[in-house]
């Protein structure tokens, strides 16, 4: 099982014991730090008609969740369990929370091999309007449909709830074999259906979740009525659709006014191998994100590694008259995609855009590697008032490094204090502003009167091999940036060091 830091599991009864607790244990982390009132035991060879004690453990998981009460932990041990697993009930903030944990260093596997997929939609461990609940630890795996009328779910928290935490489970393979946009399946999706009642409070973390055959859908995904949240440090990888999304509009909360997810954070994740290419719902396009946000709004994308994906952070909306607002994307690494390192505004004329969002402080190196012509930057539809600034644009040889094509918004962003440079030389490089092309960064600058102080200079990377992506002493990076205000640079580079170290900000991801 793997270890958060700042988050560590419930079930142990000290930093470094490996057991699951006892009545009474001292208990750490996950914003629950009080011991539980009751610890019971599930193991393969139990019997839910026995007492639940680690000498006489319980069969199942679920009968163990029917029976438990707030505060209680229920302790799974290694196995294979071939159940769907519903969370109905909450713990509480006094008695303290349900805990349902694998037991550290034992394989506790929810497996669903030939199980149902009840109402349509369902997940292995489903949550359904459940409070003060932590699930941490469980591998669950094979969960499949070949009907575009089912979708299965690793793991699914829906209705409305507060305080839940995820923590270090591992969900792969899950997978819909259907055909078309119809065919859905999801490893971890968060659905706020309840308005004004919220999924709030919710964090998610240490997860690792890949291997899925997703169709139209999300590895991981939060929609509707959901703020106030935090996805960090998870593994998302080998997927053949988008990585993280934090989605709104879609009709998922009953009250339009609440149906965004709102108010969060998605921080210190790595995303990589996920491409759309081949998948029947896409056919043969680049059209994954590594990280979506899709009519979002208050999100902050901070110190995620992504790689050899399709797209690597997106921020858009895919419906009309909507759009992604006031999400920051900032100190990332994003590099060797499929397409664009970052993109904003809408894919088409028809949906919606992107407006005050903040791209800054991030290293995008060698995407586009399909050359699909969308460069290290692209800007599509309906995008105005967006801020693109401290930012390493490094292209590959097909030298694109700006590609703003629509000139349907006067203003689509605000560029300055960018470092640009390509393996194509300057004289191949390339920038599109509001559909005209240019061909040098003297031509840009004049063309659309941007990157007033952006040069175009090595950035002298560590090792662009490994890659390493810190730059050298004597670097064009060091001291170049500029602090836009307003805390949108964040206290943390890339690495986790101060953001800023020395006379200035640094351009790109690593503060040197």
């Amino acid at each position: 099982m793997r270890m958060i830091p700042g988050l560590a599991l419930y079930c142990v009864a000290s930093l470094v014991s490996a057991q699951c607790p006892r009545t009474g244990d001292t208990v750490f982390g996950s914003g629950f730090e009080r011991p539980p009132l009751h610890a019971y035991h599930v193991a393969p060879v139990g019997d839910d008609g026995a007492d639940g004690s680690a000498s006489s453990p319980w069969a199942t998981i679920q009968h163990a969740v029917d029976m438990v009460a707030a505060g209680d932990a229920i302790c799974v041990h290694a196995g294979i369990y071939n159940e769907l697993v519903t969370i109905a009930r909450s713990g509480s903030e006094v008695a303290g929370p349900i805990v349902l944990q694998a037991v550290p260093g034992e394989a506790a596997v929810v497996d669903g091999a030939g199980l149902p997929i009840p109402g349509g939609q369902y997940g292995l461990v489903t949550l359904v309007d459940a409070s003060h609940v932590v699930v941490a630890g469980l591998e669950l795996r094979n969960y499949a449909t070949a009907s575009s009328s089912k979708v299965p779910i690793g793991l699914y928290v829906t209705g409305a709830g507060s305080d839940i935490r995820v923590l270090g489970n591992h969900i792969h393979d899950i997978r819909t074999t259907a055909s078309g946009c119809a065919a859905n399946a999801f490893g971890l999706k968060v659905d706020g259906t309840r308005a004004p009642a919220s999924i709030n409070h919710l964090v998610i973390a240490g997860n690792e979740i890949d291997h899925l055959v997703l169709g139209c859908s999300e590895s991981f995904s939060l929609d509707g009525n959901v703020e106030q949240w935090t996805i960090s440090g998870n593994h998302v990888h080998h997927a053949n659709n988008i990585g993280i999304g934090a989605i709104g509009f879609e009709g998922v909360a009953p009250d339009p006014a609440f149906d965004q997810a709102r108010d969060g954070t998605i921080a210190g994740n790595v995303v990589h191998d996920i491409s759309s290419y081949g998948n029947p719902a896409y056919g043969n396009e680049y059209a994954a994100d590594g990280i979506y946000v899709d009519g979002g709004t208050r999100v902050t994308i901070e110190r995620n590694l992504v790689y050899r994906v399709d797209l690597g952070i997106e921020l858009a909306s895919e419906h009309a008259g909507r759009t992604t607002s006031h999400v920051v994307a900032r100190s990332n690494i994003i590099h060797s995609g499929n397409s664009s390192g970052i993109s904003l505004g809408g894919y088409a004329a028809g949906v919606g855009g992107t407006e005050h969002c903040s791209v800054i402080g991030n290293t995008l190196v060698r995407n586009d590697v399909r050359g699909t012509g969308s460069g290290e930057l692209q800007i599509q539809y309906h995008a105005s008032d967006n801020l693109v600034v401290d930012n390493v644009l490094y292209a590959g040889p097909a030298g694109v490094l700006v590609y703003a094509y629509t000139g349907d918004t006067a203003l689509p962003a605000v560029f300055d204090h960018n470092l640009y440079w390509s393996d194509a030389g300057a004289a191949g490089a390339s920038w599109t502003w509001r559909g005209t092309d240019y061909d040098s960064l003297a031509a840009w600058r004049t063309g659309s009167s941007q990157d007033a102080h952006s040069p175009f200079a090595d950035p002298l990377f560590l090792d662009l091999l490994a890659p390493d992506l810190r730059v050298d002493a004597g670097s064009p990076a060091i001291d170049a940036g500029i602090d836009p205000g307003d805390g949108l640079a964040g206290l943390l580079d890339y690495a986790g060091g101060p953001r800023v170290a020395g006379n200035a900000i640094d351009i790109g991801a690593h503060e040197r």
